[in-house]
């Protein structure tokens, strides 16, 4: 049992007695005083409401980190963080697990507002999964929300899977009612993710997801999510995931002008789709990570790893940038130094890839006179989102005749 569970537990306990404990410790330390001149003073490593959840004694003023999603009202004292996670992850690693933080929307499934349907999309009211046992199906109409809600495909697969490997964590910027649905639509038994389901309400910053509020050593700890200005604290421990937009509102959100995934009555592929992709990556970080060579795990820190395996996406390829939009070219490069490229500012012989938007500038007619490769900056963002370097002919700039 992790320290987490074992802390549930004993917060159950003291919210269906919690007058009865406070009168039997209050006994036990007066029955303490009359045989001992020393008297054990308690450190409050927490707080029910207003209460120490160990001697229940009423606290004046707030300090520490509040874990409302575990338990209404409970707060934790930097010192008692500190120690769950020691204890947390010395039986984790004896387990060989590590912790996974994972996004909902865009990135494990997409919602609609029923309103929002499109027109092409209005057959899928007819098309929807029975909330009956939510396991056989993938696409589902909750009425009581006002809302559809679309399973990225292998998704369960992928859940399965990462549970062997991670202690897992959902963490949504949407409310905590919708979370909760989605929790139970990805885990209707509850034996992924239990109650360890934050919300934006449970965060400790505004528009901001923070590790603060996960009972993982930072060390330890794997992020999924779609939106990097979200983890700004966090990035090394960041997979950045390619959206998933099955619903035309879904497209319009990120201002992209095309038809949705449903309009076209298509879907991402089950078998060689993003979070196969991406499951792929956790297996090759789990597997460096718990090398059998590498002894002292306590000392080993996830996000080198992820980096290490990052910097081998596109080794050996030697990259220049060729009428790349300003604002643009700097977060290019440094996506493409941290999977190991090297970007250069001028040609030579070394260059392996000119990357750019217009055929017709003087790097990009080099490239083609000297047969290196003329790709367009998409290829570098589907290596990043894919973890593995992509087909160059799936991104070559046409030449015009």
């Amino acid at each position: 049992m992790t320290s987490l569970h074992f802390l549930m537990l004993n917060l159950v306990q003291v919210r269906l007695i919690p007058h009865q404990l406070k009168r039997l410790e209050i006994k036990m330390s007066l029955r303490v005083s009359e045989v001992s001149v020393k008297v054990d003073v308690c450190s409050h490593p927490g707080s029910f409401g207003s209460m120490c959840i160990r001697c229940g004694q009423k606290l004046d003023g707030e300090s520490g980190v509040t874990f409302g999603y575990i338990h209404k009202g409970l707060r934790l004292h930097d010192d008692e963080i500190s120690r769950l996670r020691n204890t947390d992850m010395k039986s984790l690693l004896c387990r060989k697990k590590l912790y996974f933080v994972l996004d909902l929307d865009h990135t494990l499934l997409n919602s609609t507002h029923l309103s929002d349907l499109s027109s092409e999309e209005s057959s899928l009211l007819d098309q929807t999964d029975s909330l009956e046992d939510v396991s056989k199906g993938s696409l589902f109409k909750l009425d009581h929300m006002h809302m559809m809600t679309k399973l990225r495909p292998f998704v369960r697969s992928f859940l399965k899977e990462a549970s062997e490997m991670f202690e897992m964590y959902i963490y949504t910027m949407g409310d905590r009612p919708y979370a909760l649905e989605m929790a139970k639509l990805l885990d209707p038994r509850g034996v992924y993710f239990n109650a360890k389901v934050i919300s934006r309400d449970d965060g400790t910053q505004k528009h901001q997801k923070g590790l603060d509020v996960v009972l993982g050593q930072e060390s330890a700890v794997l992020i999924l999510d779609d939106t990097e200005h979200a983890w700004m604290k966090h990035k090394d421990n960041l997979i950045l995931m390619e959206r998933y937009h099955f619903f035309a509102s879904s497209c319009r959100q990120f201002g992209f002008n095309c038809k949705s995934l449903a309009e076209l009555r298509n879907d991402e592929d089950e078998t060689d789709g993003a979070l196969a992709k991406i499951l792929k990556v956790l297996r090759q970080v789990h597997c460096t990570f718990f090398d059998k060579h590498q002894e002292d795990l306590v000392d080993r820190d996830v996000r080198q790893v992820l980096a290490s395996v990052r910097s081998e996406v596109l080794g050996g390829c030697v990259i220049v940038f060729s009428r790349i939009f300003h604002g643009a070219l700097p977060s290019l490069r440094k996506m493409a130094e941290q999977m190991g490229a090297t970007c250069l500012t001028e040609v030579d012989l070394s260059v392996t890839h000119v990357v750019a938007t217009d055929a017709g500038t003087e790097k990009s007619r080099w490239a083609v006179k000297e047969h290196k490769f003329l790709v367009h900056p998409r290829w570098i963002e589907a290596a990043n989102f894919f973890w593995e370097k992509q087909p160059e002919e799936n991104f070559f700039i046409k030449i015009k005749q």
